[in-house]
């Protein structure tokens, strides 16, 4: 695994990135030039992050995690929302949290009727579309809070891991009096792997699951208040997660 500095990618080349590295890391102002947004429109999202509730399911005894969770479908650039549901991932992908029915309150109405909202789901939509075809996309959204209370806080207790869909962008929103959170990923059949620290607010990591495993390193506080905001967005074809499984 080699450390780097952030290695990113200009958007002309984020499809062929997915599809020979597994990844691609996109800066805040190219996130924004995606969705076809001002970035201070996707900026004025982060104060739905205040408003987060408890995650009651941590296996690891810890209450340094806040979420919200939502799905979608998209389905030819039309994206609707789907009736509230519980998260679920297979113990092959989450050995921690794998096997549990985990419902989480939905994100708030107000982030969703957001036109910044849409622009920037059906925008990622299309780019899982120009890689693996376009075709419904299942998408689920999840909002996280890692704050650092107990002393230390964990983006991914679970490990490194796959989230047994199609494609996963992971999305900084925010970080505050914090030192920690470097962003790992590894070849999924090979030796390689980076590491960096994702530090400005929309810097976004896009991964093409199957081929990488990912994770993020725990989080310490260096003043009050430390916490870590991301906005985890995952696309699926044909269902999502579970749906045999519920």
């Amino acid at each position: 695994m080699s450390t780097t500095a952030q290695p990113f990618t200009d958007l002309p080349h984020l499809a062929d990135a997915l599809r020979t590295l597994g990844y691609a890391l996109v800066r805040p102002q190219d996130v924004a030039r995606l969705a076809g947004c001002r970035l201070d429109d996707l900026y004025a999202l982060a104060p739905s992050w205040d408003q987060l509730e408890p995650d009651l399911y941590l296996k690891d005894g810890g209450h340094y995690r806040r979420r919200r969770h939502s799905c979608f479908v998209d389905h030819g650039g039309v994206l609707a929302q789907a009736p509230h549901r519980a998260h679920w991932q297979p113990v092959e992908y989450n050995a921690l949290h794998g096997g549990m029915h985990r419902l989480f309150e939905p994100i708030e109405g107000k982030t969703v009727v957001r036109p910044v909202w849409s622009k920037l789901l059906r925008a990622l939509g299309e780019v899982c579309s120009a890689v693996k075809g376009r075709q419904p996309w299942y998408v689920e959204a999840h909002q996280f809070r890692i704050d650092t209370t107990e002393g230390i806080g964990r983006p991914t207790p679970e490990g490194a891991h796959r989230d047994g869909v199609d494609f996963v962008a992971v999305l900084l929103v925010d970080r505050h009096n914090i030192k920690g959170g470097e962003t790992r990923v590894f070849e999924a059949d090979g030796p390689d792997g980076k590491r960096f620290t994702m530090l400005e607010p929309w810097t976004m990591l896009l991964l093409d699951d199957a081929a990488v495993i990912h994770e993020s390193t725990p989080i310490q506080p260096t003043g009050p208040n430390g916490h870590r905001d991301t906005l985890v967005l995952t696309w699926r074809a044909g269902a999502f997660q579970g749906a045999d499984a519920q």
